[in-house]
């Protein structure tokens, strides 16, 4: 019995002693402050460029169809807009997106650029994520380009004239959905005469769509990667 106790407690020590060998992870740290450096800088303080990883595939990875997107426009949105003048006296319950640093609004022929606060605020945090991803990855600065924001009824009703595949109870009468196309970017340059390098569009539509990724598995939206029609379709959740 004693020489059970014997072992068991040189067994102990040896488990103590293995675990003062634990490597331990230790995060590069600024040698002026102190303090550890953000994950993009390595112990030098140079910029680490992350790889692009895309995502599995666009369709598997972004499945909510139009019945899921519904439901969480009509929690979340606003009654449905009959057409242009209504919307002008509906504005007080919708933010305008028609300008902002971190996307570019195409030419609007079926929508005008209003959404409710919330959307609003999730379009503002995807250019900005997606500024970020670049930078990170040391790609040249662009801008998403969103292709589709709120409609009326008469503007669901004249889009379906000549798009087949453009619904009548269309989420993006409420003010919760926006379009962001990924076969086209603008490039945002420093000036005229520095004109930024010229970047695939696949690079491009492989960073947004893991920025799309981080927020669809945050909850903060739906997204139906359309083939058709070129975009990513986005509700707010």
């Amino acid at each position: 019995m004693l020489a059970n106790e014997v072992r068991k407690s040189v067994d102990d020590k040896t488990d103590d002693t293995a675990a003062l060998h634990v490597p331990v992870s230790i995060k590069p740290v600024n040698a002026a402050t102190g303090f550890p450096l953000p994950s993009f800088f390595d112990g030098k303080g140079n910029i680490v460029k992350h790889r692009i990883n895309s995502v599995p595939g666009f369709s598997r990875t972004f499945p909510d169809n139009n019945d899921v997107q519904l439901m969480a426009a009509n929690y979340y949105g606003v009654k449905p807009v009959e057409d242009r003048k209504d919307a002008e006296h509906r504005k007080k319950e919708l933010v305008f997106v028609g300008a902002s640093p971190y996307f570019h609004i195409d030419p609007l022929r079926s929508s005008i650029p209003y959404l409710v606060p919330r959307a609003a605020i999730l379009l503002n945090d995807i250019g900005r994520a997606y500024y970020d991803s670049l930078q990170i990855k040391g790609i040249p600065l662009h801008q998403i380009i969103v292709t589709s924001v709120l409609r009326s009824r008469a503007d669901v009703k004249n889009l379906r004239q000549y798009n087949g595949n453009a619904t009548e109870n269309s989420c993006h009468m409420y003010g919760t959905t926006f379009d962001i196309c990924y076969n086209r970017y603008k490039t945002v340059s420093p000036s005229a005469d520095q004109p930024r390098r010229a970047v695939r569009n696949d690079t491009l539509k492989w960073v947004l769509s893991e920025v799309l990724r981080d927020m669809r598995e945050n909850k903060r939206c739906y997204i139906k990667y359309e083939v058709k029609q070129g975009c990513f379709h986005i509700t707010v959740r």
